[in-house]
């Protein structure tokens, strides 16, 4: 996959404070990237700085080919970022507010009508494109602003914790217009410390802490690099002997560490081994005549993974695990 979005070694200082320790990320076009962290972890400094809107301590990053530090303006043609705390003009209507940023970006009253028009149908306000801003509830205020960073129809859009604040309906909302977006070939980069959110929606996501990324990638492929082999749930047909009778056939198995059974009755088990070894177990425990009925690796949790990669980081910091 192409990457649109790339950063090498990206520091910021504070007075002496390091906000982000020397980030690289390379973000593929068309992915909805997450920057997975607690408050304070660095996420908003670094999409500040991908934006244009702070500048590097050192690093560079390029988005769709533009430095962010050599060529800012042609990074602000092909960006739309939409801030953790925006303003909004309470005594505009809806769309007044749109034409104001089309004519901030250059956009003709043909360009700027048509444009209102898709937006709004886009972020499903059509309805309130009379109404004033300040009547808007928080979620509506949430697309109203989405769409201010769509004005331009940039490539990549960098989101900070666009869900914050918001309810359950308006949250699943939100989730369902940026898969949308992402179909008509956006790129979108979106921080959030609410982990669920980021699980259900992202292709790929980067694990932010103390201002560093400390594992990227999708989640099951960070899964498989923090564990040896594999943990694999089988489900097996038959009462409760049969049951226990395989559970030990299995864990019997040299290639098997551990087999336990869990509150639905499923046999999970951590296996030594790679997919090919994966695929020779279950033929050996057909051969044995164990009625498997469902056989898959285990589903990582998002949250699960960052746990595990950030007590490892403090661990490494604390000097207790090379």
């Amino acid at each position: 996959m192409t990457a649109i979005v790339e950063a090498h070694g990206l520091v910021k200082r504070y007075n002496g404070t390091l906000a982000v320790a020397g980030v690289d990320l390379a973000i593929g076009e068309g992915e909805i990237f997450g920057l997975v962290g607690p408050n304070g972890a660095g996420k908003t400094t670094m999409l500040r700085m991908l934006a244009t809107l702070l500048e590097p301590t050192s690093g560079d990053a390029e988005i769709a080919g533009a430095s962010i530090r050599r060529n800012p303006q042609a990074v602000r043609r092909v960006i739309g970022f939409m801030p953790d705390a925006f303003g909004v003009y309470d005594d505009m209507k809806v769309w007044e507010y749109l034409d104001f940023f089309g004519r901030c970006y250059g956009l003709g009253p043909a360009q700027r009508k048509r444009m209102i028009g898709d937006l709004l149908e886009l972020v499903d306000l059509a309805a309130k494109r009379d109404a004033y801003v300040l009547s808007l509830s928080r979620g509506m205020q949430q697309r109203l602003c989405l769409a201010h960073a769509l004005v331009h129809d940039p490539q990549v859009l960098l989101l900070d914790e666009p869900a914050s604040g918001l309810d359950p309906r308006a949250r699943v909302e939100l989730r369902e217009l940026l898969r949308e977006l992402r179909s008509l070939g956006k790129t979108i980069v979106i921080s959030s410390h609410i982990l669920p959110e980021l699980e259900e929606l992202c292709t790929s996501v980067a694990i932010v802490d103390r201002g560093r990324v400390l594992a990227s990638g999708t989640i099951s492929d960070i899964g498989q690099r923090l564990r040896v082999g594999e943990v694999l749930r089988i489900k097996v047909l038959g009462d409760e002997d049969r049951v226990e009778a395989a559970r030990a056939w299995f864990e019997g198995r040299s290639d098997v560490a551990s087999a336990s059974r869990d509150g639905s009755g499923e046999i999970e088990i951590g296996f030594r081994g790679d997919e090919t070894g994966a695929a020779a177990l279950l033929a050996a425990a057909i051969r044995s005549k164990i009625p498997v009925v469902s056989y898959s690796p285990a589903a990582t949790d998002l949250q699960e993974l960052f746990l595990q990669v950030t007590d490892r980081d403090d661990a490494v910091a604390d000097g207790t695990q090379a």
